[in-house]
């Protein structure tokens, strides 16, 4: 067993071919599905997305995912003398293929009134592994941690269930906007938003979300009905880039929503939206990530994986500090910054208390646990 108590026989090995067979079965996987995008694009596709990327290039990325997976399979067999993960890569990959990877095209697609996020899951998973799977290998903050730490299928299974159901935390988070905002005239907020120089607008954009999202945050931490479904998403021992997706659905539709109020007020450009959201879809995962770079005079200025380590903390002593997404001087205002030169915190996770294993019980655990029976006096919570 190592330090982190991660059996030896699941550490991934450099240079042996584990690596490069397990990239080959992972890129079969995500041709495999989607293909299924491609031919049932009115309910597995998103309309919002759909936008931003053409058939074209999601044509060449499909095939070249499954030219990638066949070169790491090959890799794969040439570094290990082995042929079990090759195998399993080129299996899938030909599946793939008889299911049309290289002839399939896009097409004009209906309007429907519901669907499945799957092609945002592919297209983020894709892009998240490229950017972060390299950055925690080469520069990891804890070097005894793997990607395939004892909970990553259930990290794996938050990340999945949240982005295939994104129509439905959509529409769920616009209601209170819309319910309390929607009979106000806001076309001339609107109007003189999309007016502002780019910039302007995206750090408004920027600093109005992370304001209201600082005290949905806050509000989280302090109040024991509430912590209750927020400290799932503390309860990872193994801060690494899938991390952030550990978040219970009733923690997801709060804090959305609180967010999506100033992005509905007032009324961001398509282009600034956008970007937005490409943004906090990275920087998200990356305040999570298991890297030591420490990003310089940067994380005086956003937020960094060392400053949302300590936020994580298992310490009850340094609860109660960084709030903010975005923005680290949101909690100097607020008096909640915390950021001791270079150190790290010796731990993460939730300190007091055991919680249970996987995506199912641990949706169901705050709603069995007496609301009384808290993890931590909220009220010593807060003061912190």
């Amino acid at each position: 067993m190592t330090t982190s108590g991660i059996p030896k026989n699941k550490r991934l090995k450099v240079g042996n071919g584990q690596i490069s067979g397990y990239i080959s079965i992972f890129l079969a996987i995500l041709c495999l599905l989607g293909i299924f995008c491609f031919r049932y694009p009115e309910q597995l596709t998103t309309p919002e997305f759909r936008e931003i990327y053409t058939k074209e290039s999601m044509e060449i990325l499909m095939a070249g995912g499954i030219v990638a997976s066949f070169f790491f399979a090959l890799l794969s067999i040439i570094l290990s003398k082995k042929f079990k993960w090759a195998l399993i890569g080129t299996a899938i990959a030909g599946l793939a293929i008889i299911l049309g990877a290289f002839s399939v095209e896009g097409r004009a697609v209906e309007k429907t009134s519901w669907h499945f996020g799957l092609d945002w899951m592919l297209l983020d998973l894709l892009l998240m592994t490229i950017i972060f799977i390299p950055l925690e290998l080469f520069f990891p903050k804890n070097k005894s941690q793997t990607k395939f730490h004892e909970e990553w299928r259930t990290d794996l299974m938050y990340f999945v269930i949240s982005h295939l159901f994104i129509q439905f935390f959509g529409i769920v988070t616009q209601k209170p906007a819309v319910l309390f905002f929607g009979w106000i005239g806001l076309d001339q907020v609107h109007a003189w938003v999309q007016s502002l120089p780019f910039i302007v607008a995206l750090f408004l954009a920027f600093f109005s979300t992370d304001l209201f999202q600082y005290w949905a945050h806050r509000l989280f931490h302090t109040r024991v009905y509430l912590w209750r479904f927020h400290s799932i998403h503390h309860s990872t021992k193994s801060m690494d880039w899938l991390a952030g997706s550990r978040t219970h659905f009733m923690d997801i539709f709060f804090t959305r929503a609180m967010t999506f109020i100033p992005l509905y007020v007032l009324g961001f450009s398509s282009t600034v939206f956008n970007v937005y959201i490409i943004f906090i879809a990275i920087h998200a995962v990356l305040i999570h990530a298991n890297t030591r770079v420490n990003f310089g005079f940067l994380k005086y200025i956003f937020t960094t994986p060392q400053y949302h380590h300590w936020h994580h903390c298992e310490d009850p002593k340094y609860y109660g500090h960084n709030f903010a997404s975005i923005f680290p001087f949101i909690d100097m205002i607020f008096g909640t910054y915390y950021l001791p030169g270079k150190q790290w915190p010796a731990g993460t996770g939730v300190h007091e208390a055991q919680y249970p294993k996987g995506f199912v019980k641990q949706s169901i655990y705050p709603f069995t646990k007496s609301p009384f029976d808290t993890d931590l006096n909220m009220e010593e919570r807060s003061d912190r």
